[in-house]
């Protein structure tokens, strides 16, 4: 699968994600990158591209190895209008025209938002435990990895779908109690070298047909699953954090888990005696 050089497309690349990713495998010399953008300023190698809609941006494919598919609406609070068109039928039709042009592998930005209804349960989230998004972006990423599995059992591509964890855009991304969500927050704190090592080990895996793997920091006390991460691609976390938890955050997160687990037991446990 790797030549001499790798030719990997990178969409999204003017993005947060996207731009850390390009500025990393343009240094390696294994790597010819290129990137797509709906807004790509003057950034060389770098396409104007809407995936929403079939373009000349599907010419870019040509000869393309690999596409890490970072593009996408990646906000929590994402409408379903959003969530349809650029995640969801936008890699639809990425997957569609990837495989029409030969590319061995796509590797997507997935989400812990596809499980992020056991923020206040015990489960060990690991990518086999069952889904349960809790809004229309994890919706979303759920459909993006069941398409992937579609494409890699029916037209040969290799797929590995990334839940990539918290890369912050502002703090410098140092992990802490400014984070919001409380434990469940910096839990998925994910550094920048780490991400940028986990998504180069993905781009180059040998023998993975699909996968879906957690791609966070190894974080003291996480629920999150990274074993199979490090045993399928070589993913080598370099970074850690300790959870620091305030008062303030517990008791806010003592009401939400009330809110959002305990009360709606009881209401169901009380209705079923009707």
């Amino acid at each position: 699968m790797i030549g001499t050089t790798h030719n990997v497309l990178i969409t999204g690349a003017a993005g947060h994600l996207g731009g850390k990713l390009m500025d990393h495998l343009a240094t390696d010399p294994r790597f010819v990158v290129s990137g797509l953008d709906i807004h790509p300023g003057n950034r060389e190698n770098l396409y104007a591209a809407d995936l929403g809609d079939d373009g000349s941006w599907v010419g870019c494919l040509d000869g393309v190895d690999t596409i890490v598919h970072l593009a996408g609406d990646s906000a929590p609070e994402a409408s379903w209008k959003s969530a349809i068109r650029n995640n969801m039928d936008s890699t639809a039709r990425l997957f569609h025209h990837a495989a029409e042009a030969g590319v061995s592998r796509v590797v997507i930005a997935s989400t812990n938002w596809v499980q992020g209804g056991y923020r206040f349960r015990p489960d060990r989230l690991t990518p086999a435990l069952d889904p349960l998004p809790v809004n229309a972006y994890g919706v979303s990423k759920l459909c993006c990895e069941r398409l992937g599995a579609y494409f890699a059992q029916y037209r040969g591509l290799s797929v590995i779908c990334m839940r990539i964890g918290w890369l912050q855009r502002t703090q410098d991304n140092r992990p802490g109690p400014h984070m919001d969500m409380g434990r469940w927050g910096q839990d998925m704190w994910l550094s920048d070298r780490d991400y940028l090592q986990g998504m180069t080990a993905a781009v180059m895996a040998q023998g993975v047909d699909f996968a879906i793997l957690n791609l966070i920091s190894n974080n003291i006390g996480m629920r999150w699953d990274i074993e199979p991460t490090i045993r399928l691609i070589g993913y080598n976390p370099q970074d850690s954090h300790k959870a620091e938890i305030s008062l303030g955050a517990q008791l806010k997160s003592a009401a939400l888990k009330l809110a959002n687990v305990t009360v709606p037991k009881f209401s169901q446990k009380y209705m079923r005696r009707w």
